[in-house]
């Protein structure tokens, strides 16, 4: 699936009769199995794994109140996302929120701002693969790279919450028109011209070369390759090296916490755009004289929204303990890093990796 080549629109199949479990435990192990692939698909409305988890269990209460509306002329899963959908539109509804515009703290050669998304928080990799429905489902959809990247995530956030949604449903979800409009209550063609605004809103605010990049399905091994040179030359303090791995014009997002200590959700960040700038930035931050010193580094490799992630450990030359800082993920185009988006700690534990080691 590709923006440019949505996928092709399901034949019309009729589902399979599906009861829902009338007693509250069989209905949670009913419904249970499907709570990793409804919190992707709230996790692409929404740009926040935390209110994505919090959507999930409103969509089972949800569920569980209207379970004598399922007649089973649909699937359970169909329903399900019927039910998710509606919940994060009414989230939105009253938490209406828009990337921010403003000039970036350090660039070069006057290129474009891009638009902050304070909300936004990286997805873990190993949780992406629980998410993958089983084959046996008839509209089972894996999690392409392409449709949960952090670029891609960030252009969704432009959109009105409606477009959002039918786009999510028609282009990455592969619903019908028809089904998407009973969804949301709207008519066919209603839904058709969202679709058709919504696809012209998103190139937009997708990087040009998107349309050049593959659906693949995580990193490649080439991505991985050149996040192991990244972490060799943070741990080694080695400017010249980090000054090959970066495209001329490079953007990084990092936040702003002290030295040593874990910063949290809602500081402010500092960005760069341009090879030059970065550079200027990350060493000072090797630079004992300076106050933006961190100390020593440890990197950890991982992966979060299908590209390679770095999960980065401070600690000054005289403590003995590693003090989590950062988790950065990286965006890659052709043997160059082209985006660094750096989260705060607080995002450690759901990759599994401790605050201090």
């Amino acid at each position: 699936m590709s923006y440019l080549n949505p996928r092709p629109e399901p034949s019309r199949v009729a589902p399979l009769a599906e009861q829902a479990p009338t007693d509250e435990p069989a209905f949670v192990r009913h419904i249970e199995r499907h709570r990793r692939e409804l919190q992707v698909h709230c996790y692409r409305m929404l740009g926040s794994f935390e209110d994505s988890e919090d959507l999930v269990q409103e969509t089972f209460l949800r569920a569980w109140r209207g379970r004598h509306g399922f007649k089973g002329t649909s699937t359970m899963r169909a329903w399900l996302y019927r039910i998710a959908t509606n919940a994060c539109l009414d989230f939105l509804s009253r938490h209406a929120r828009w990337p921010l515009t403003h000039s970036w703290s350090h660039s070069v050669g006057g290129a474009p701002a891009p638009d902050d998304v304070p909300w936004l928080q990286p997805y873990p990799d190993h949780l992406l693969d629980l998410a993958e429905p089983s084959g046996r489902e008839p509209d089972a959809v894996v999690v392409a790279k392409e449709t949960i990247e952090l670029a891609f995530l960030v252009a969704v956030q432009h959109l009105p919450p409606r477009q959002r949604a039918v786009l999510i449903l028609r282009d990455i979800l592969g619903q019908s028109a028809s089904d998407t409009a009973g969804v949301l209550e709207l008519s066919v063609p209603a839904v058709n011209s969202a679709l058709q605004r919504a696809r012209i809103r998103l190139r937009e605010h997708l990087p040009r070369q998107r349309s050049q990049w593959t659906p693949e399905v995580g990193p490649t091994q080439a991505e991985k390759a050149l996040a192991r040179r990244y972490i060799a030359a943070v741990e080694n303090a080695d400017v010249d090296a980090m000054a090959q791995l970066l495209h001329d014009d490079v953007r990084a997002t990092m936040p702003m916490p002290q030295p040593c200590e874990p910063s949290q959700s809602g500081l402010p960040s500092t960005r760069w755009i341009g090879r030059a700038a970065y550079l200027a930035g990350f060493g000072m931050g090797l630079d004992p004289a300076s106050p933006a010193y961190f100390g020593q580094w440890l990197c950890i490799p991982t992966q979060a929204n299908r590209q390679p992630a770095i999960a980065c450990y401070t600690r000054r030359e005289q403590r003995d303990v590693w003090q989590a800082q950062v988790i950065d993920v990286l965006q890659i185009r052709g043997d160059k890093i082209v985006e660094i988006t750096a989260f705060g700690p607080e995002n450690f534990t759901r990759f599994g990796l401790p605050l201090t080691r």
